[in-house]
């Protein structure tokens, strides 16, 4: 069946992205808007239109014209909203980089996008130079002084006066083109219209209760869903402040959370890990959190009460993907006791149902199947690449998500694992999240992740690679697992290492374990 919200129908603007996420931008004036945590240089909402205005006019002065795409390349900076908000208001369309890519990892996204101009910074050229040559890039910004090859952010800035009006259609032009995470193959560029991102933004802001009263941290890269729509958009659309951090220092976001009264921590697992954890977190004052909301990969429900307990504040989990321009799912903030484990119910305007990965017919409550999606933040697909559109897009507009969940009698889900990343132990499908998230429970162990190890006998067998907060022998951790789960659902192999390789978004990359114990067994 499908599921719907239990929130009423929302009605959302026929209007462009930089319209409505300034709504409020005259009202609150000289507030501020976004601090830019290491200088501390801060930008009121009267100068970070101003300065959107100028960079809009600016781009159009170079000849940029609707439907041309800009690649942005910089860490979280206040700059990041004035050429996001910018390029949008000139027509144009974003393509937001991954700040770790490597120069061929960026020629691939400026060649496959399109992308006419690339901003960066001084720390960056070396990859983005060469990339913007052989990709035919016309011309490459940089923040701060211009360099060698590179023009000044602020000369974009220079032009005070008021760009011609650009007619936009928000339900078919696009704005942001976002490549997927390519953790599980090679990323594509999702097309989201103005339309597309508006409708997150508005739909997660009616639960998602964040005003002017409150004070984010923007950590998470802003070049990923999460950090673009739900964190650095609609921040400014709501009037609260947002305090931007180039990359994440524990003790540094210790600092600000205190520093700034911090009232609600959009985060990741691995980040969540850190504060249920280590010990320099008891150092700080949390009392002015009053929620923490968890996505991009998901959360273990003990790891999620032993934070929440820790901190004395509200933790909830919301899911999304890239292709859904944000959120699904959150459970609203106005709760006062999330179902531990769920991501929550769908988004106002929004429907999704469970699917049987085989048959493709539709399950009941708490049977698991695939998750698809379909609301008015849906992609309008991936660029140049019909093949993998029609794949996940139906022709009915539910998005295939490639997630194994379920949902309850309540219309909440939960969220399990990928389709593709289940373990296959002689015919029973394992779930590595599950495994991960019941790891991660266990006081001696700092971090995990588990993956498929090819085996002659079973096919496959979960295999752990673990991170140590205190000693413990493998040994020691198969048998606790195994008193703990199914037994076919056992651990069967430990590998203790120094770290679990993540993406910036906070999703481990199981696909670079996965290469490394295939190589190990190159006959199973």
């Amino acid at each position: 069946m499908n599921h719907t919200s239990k929130l009423p129908e929302i009605s959302l603007p026929n209007s462009d992205l930089a319209s409505v996420v300034l709504t409020r931008a005259a009202e609150l004036g000289d507030r501020p808007a976004l601090i830019d945590a290491p200088s501390g240089r801060t930008f009121s909402f009267n100068e970070l239109a101003t300065q959107i205005r100028h960079f809009s006019t600016g781009l159009i002065d170079r000849g940029f014209s609707k439907g041309d795409v800009f690649a942005i390349f910089i860490p979280n900076t206040p700059e990041y909203a004035i050429a996001f908000l910018g390029v949008a208001a000139a027509g144009g369309i974003n393509t937001t980089v991954n700040v770790l890519y490597s120069e061929q990892d960026l020629l691939h996204q400026l060649k496959d996008s399109g992308s006419r101009f690339l901003l960066t910074v001084p720390e960056f050229l070396d990859r983005a130079l060469p990339a913007a040559k052989k990709s035919g890039i016309e011309e490459v910004f940089v923040l701060g002084e211009e360099s060698n090859g590179a023009t000044s952010f602020g000369t974009l800035l220079a032009n005070a006066g008021d760009a011609p009006a650009v007619s936009i259609n928000p339900e078919r032009d696009l704005v942001a083109l976002p490549y997927s995470s390519g953790t599980t193959g090679f990323s594509k560029g999702v097309m989201l219209t103005h339309a597309n991102l508006i409708a997150n933004m508005i739909l997660s802001s009616h639960v998602n209760l964040i005003d002017e009263n409150d004070a984010m941290i923007g950590v998470l890269p802003f070049f990923h869903i999460y950090g673009m729509v739900l964190i650095l958009n609609l921040a400014i659309y709501r009037g609260a402040l947002l305090v931007t951090m180039p990359r994440f220092d524990l003790l540094q976001y210790l600092e600000i959370v205190q520093k700034h009264k911090i009232t609600q921590l959009n985060l990741v697992p691995p980040i969540i890990l850190a504060l249920a954890k280590h010990p320099e977190v008891d150092n700080f004052d949390f009392s002015s959190v009053k929620t923490i909301g968890s996505g991009a990969a998901p959360l273990g429900e003990d790891l999620e009460q032993a934070c929440a307990s820790r901190l004395g504040c509200q933790v909830y989990q919301g899911y999304g993907l890239t292709e859904v321009a944000g959120a699904s799912h959150i459970f609203s903030a106005a709760k006062e006791s999330p179902k531990p484990g769920s991501v929550g119910p769908v988004l106002p305007n929004t429907a999704a149902k469970i699917i049987d990965t085989e048959t493709g017919e539709e399950l009941g409550v708490d049977k698991r199947g695939e998750i698809l999606v379909k609301g008015p933040h849906v992609m309008k697909g991936y660029l140049n690449n019909a093949e993998a559109t029609a794949s996940t897009l139906d022709a009915d507009g539910w998005f295939h998500t490639g997630d194994i969940g379920y949902v309850d009698a309540d219309g909440d889900f939960y969220v399990v694992d990928r389709v593709k990343e289940l373990i296959k132990y002689k015919g029973y499908q394992v779930a590595p999240a599950e495994l991960e998230a019941l790891l991660l429970s266990h006081s001696a162990i700092a971090d995990a992740a588990v993956i498929p190890s090819p085996n002659e006998d079973a096919g496959e067998i979960p295999k752990a690679f673990i991170v140590l907060q205190s000693p413990i022998t493998g040994q020691e951790i198969i048998e606790w697992v195994a008193s703990k789960v199914a037994p076919y659902k056992k651990i069967r192999s430990i590998e203790i290492v120094d770290e679990i390789p993540k993406a910036a978004s906070g999703k481990i990359l199981r696909r670079v374990l996965v290469e490394q114990e295939r190589q190990k067994h190159p006959n199973n």
